[in-house]
């Protein structure tokens, strides 16, 4: 398995693994072991797609990246004493 994160645009993560088997999106029954990992990629992502892959596939999500500044007053800033 390859984990790849691609800033551009947009985020975009891609996981490639040899099996050439397409996953088919849908909700898992409680009792399921697997099955949920790209029922929630579509719920959290903004786009996602499959392609195959030399071996394998290659299944990737897209996620905007922000374009504004944190905020100030919640952003980590290091305790500094003035004296």
């Amino acid at each position: 398995m390859e984990l790849r994160l691609i800033r551009d645009q947009a985020l975009i993560c891609e996981v490639t693994d040899d099996s050439s088997t397409a996953p088919h999106l849908r909700r898992a029954d409680d009792t399921d072991e697997g099955g949920r990992g790209l029922y929630i990629t579509a719920q959290l992502t903004d786009r996602w797609g499959v392609r195959p892959a030399p071996r394998g596939k290659t299944i990737w999500a897209e996620q905007p990246i922000p374009t504004t500044a944190p905020d100030p007053v919640h952003a980590h800033q290091p305790w500094h004493d003035p004296d």
